[in-house]
């Protein structure tokens, strides 16, 4: 007999094992979960899935999740647009604008250097930064947010030598956070201390 008494069970179950932290028991369970729904909470769900592969867009200017061509953030007239804080990921731009503590805008890279997992300079939008900066004002700031780690040090440092006649001033979060920490994990008020008490990037 089939491990699943069902197909369509069986064939949600795996789709939800396939997302990062969810093993087969904790994905049959959330299966089973949603077959107690309502229908119309199901097909919700569904949408709302579907709309991440169908709908949302990367901003064309910072590389962020963004319902139109242009982010929220990025169309803000209020932010200061000569302050670029440059992060690995959507995640590290969340963690930074909850902290309420920067008003600049952000360029997402996409991820780090990293050879061990096959990831050049040509795999992240380091070109897209360039061509921004070229664009930009010479007074610029580029704010290095980058994780504290060998590969995180390794592309701050790369991108150091590719901006350094671009931007006025090269800087990187202080040292609240210590080597190795992901900003993703880091509390609102360190990452914002960090942020506030930045300093010049020495390579």
């Amino acid at each position: 007999m089939n491990e699943y008494p069902s197909k369509v069970l069986q064939e949600a179950v795996e789709a939800i094992s396939s997302l990062p932290g969810v093993g087969s028991r904790s994905a049959l369970r959330l299966a089973l979960h949603l077959l107690r729904q309502p229908a119309e909470n199901i097909h919700h769900f569904a949408s709302a899935i579907d709309d991440l592969g169908t709908k949302i867009h990367y901003c064309k200017e910072c590389n962020m999740v963004s319902d139109e061509e242009l982010c929220s953030i990025c169309s803000d007239t209020r932010r200061d647009h000569n302050t670029i804080c440059v992060v690995e990921s959507v995640r590290d731009v969340m963690s930074i604008e909850a902290t309420g503590q920067y008003h600049g805008v952000y360029h997402v890279l996409g991820g780090i250097i990293s050879p061990i997992n096959g990831i050049g300079p040509g795999d992240l939008s380091i070109d897209s930064l360039v061509e921004r900066l070229q664009r930009q004002e010479a007074k610029t700031e580029v704010i290095l947010a980058l994780s504290g780690d060998v590969e995180g040090e390794t592309t701050s440092f790369y991108l150091y030598r590719k901006i350094s006649g671009l931007a006025g001033k090269i800087s990187t979060l202080a040292r609240g956070l210590g080597f190795g920490d992901d900003l993703e994990y880091a509390d609102s008020l360190t990452l914002g201390r960090s942020i506030v008490n930045r300093q010049e990037f020495r390579p």
